[in-house]
């Protein structure tokens, strides 16, 4: 959530950041509605202040009638008059306040000066490649092919099952998704992020504080019980400090997790249909860290090189884009995609986004720390690291064999125990 101030103080920043955005002519509406909003409540509060001034001298004079025994009748009752009124205004700014704090949920975070203005995906320089695509499509079958050659992807039974974007893994890889799981949180805790084990259900308040809600309502399952299945493991992380106050001692913090992920809108209608790629419950390993908003930038830059580390152990050609603003995510100030060689597509395919998104989320769930300065809210950010599924894929494509067996990659065959796939 911005700032109040940034948005009475410097309209024109927001409004900037919305064009940059290519925000919707509803969202630049929002704006002015909570500015109209915010402009009644400090007038109501101006005149909230002159009653409390012109009360106080009221007083005053009520007391030196009552010393002079003179009549201070009609006094009297214009302090109570004064008084009702005060309660009023009171139910009334806070009415606005709240309105305004719903409809600032629904704005977006501030681009970072240093992030390239542009209109979608099309606009996302590449930072850095690693790696050469040693295969193309026509040297490899599709893992959707392969899973239903090989029999260890069942589409079919997923669907039957639940419905369609759900599969069933077998085999040798049921045990590569367990494997690949157990090998990032490795990686990831010498890394210096330690391991947690969340629920995989949060409630509205912890959806609202990372930003799920309420703007991607229609994107995430709900229970009758009013609890949410979590789109990514980044929501009960964050919100594990949510209402407190850490010491600067503590920072960056840094924490790992291994959970499901369920989406309700796996993508654009039509897209990425067939396979693994666009599924409502995938796995994915999270990365999330809790920082001193001075070393946030160079933090995102970290966090960045960790998730890499998992695709370079695992020896799969990559790329790093950088998003725009007009393809940053909602509560993002700067993101970082990784994207693998996935040889069937012939392309990038994004497998991780690394997000700074500054104050934004610890406004919203009310994360702080006390530091030389005193307290402030703290920076938050999150990366996949990776996402289990497009990792499999990137691993049965790029490791194929003769289209007979895949070759473990060597980083994984500890976990893996054995070295080859049979196809």
């Amino acid at each position: 959530m911005l700032d109040i101030k940034l948005i009475r103080e410097s309209p024109e920043t927001v409004r900037k950041s919305l064009v940059d955005r290519s925000a919707g002519e509803d969202t630049f509406a929002l704006l002015d509605k909570i500015l109209s909003m915010d402009k009644e409540w400090r007038s109501i509060r101006k005149e909230e202040e002159g009653l409390r001034a012109e009360r106080n001298r009221i007083s005053l004079t009520i007391n030196e009638s009552k010393k002079a025994g003179k009549d201070a009748g009609a006094e009297v009752k214009r302090a109570g008059d004064i008084a009702a009124r005060i309660k009023q205004i009171s139910v009334e700014t806070t009415g606005l306040e709240d309105q305004a704090k719903a409809e600032m949920l629904m704005l977006p975070n501030i681009p970072d000066s240093t992030v390239p203005v542009g209109k979608d995906e099309t606009s996302n320089p590449v930072v850095r490649e690693w790696g050469t695509p040693q295969k193309q499509p026509e040297d490899v079958l599709d893992h959707h092919a392969l899973g239903e050659k090989s029999g260890l992807i069942d589409f079919e039974r997923g669907v039957k099952l639940a419905e369609h974007r759900f599969a069933v893994l077998y085999g040798p890889l049921a045990k590569l998704e367990r494997a690949l799981i157990n090998f990032m949180l490795s990686v990831q805790s010498s890394n210096g992020y330690r391991e947690v084990a969340p629920p995989y259900m949060v409630n509205t308040k912890a959806a609202t504080g990372t930003g799920q809600l309420p703007k991607f309502r229609e994107e995430l399952y709900k229970t009758q019980d009013d609890l949410w299945l979590i789109p990514t493991a980044e929501v009960p992380l964050t919100n594990l400090y949510a209402g407190e106050i850490l010491e600067e001692r503590l920072l960056p913090l840094k924490l790992t997790a291994y959970t499901p992920c369920f989406r309700r809108e796996a993508g654009a209608y039509g897209k990425d249909i067939r396979g693994l790629i666009r599924q409502h419950q995938f796995d994915k390993v999270e990365l999330v860290k809790f920082v001193d908003p001075q070393a946030s930038f160079d933090e995102l830059e970290g966090l960045t090189k960790d998730a890499e580390r998992i695709l370079q152990l695992l020896g799969l050609p990559y790329r790093v884009v950088e998003l725009c603003t007009g393809d940053l995510g909602f509560a993002s100030a700067k993101t970082y995609d990784i994207e693998v060689w996935m040889p069937s597509q012939g392309k990038y395919r994004e497998i991780s986004s690394c997000s700074n998104c500054t104050d934004f989320q610890a406004r919203r769930a009310n994360i702080r720390f006390r530091g030389k300065g005193g307290v402030q809210f703290v920076h938050t950010l999150n990366g996949s690291g990776l996402a289990v599924g497009r990792t499999m894929i990137a691993i049965l494509e790029n490791c194929q064999e003769g289209r007979k067996t895949v070759a473990i990659p060597e980083a994984l065959q500890d976990f893996m125990g054995q070295d080859t796939i049979e196809l």
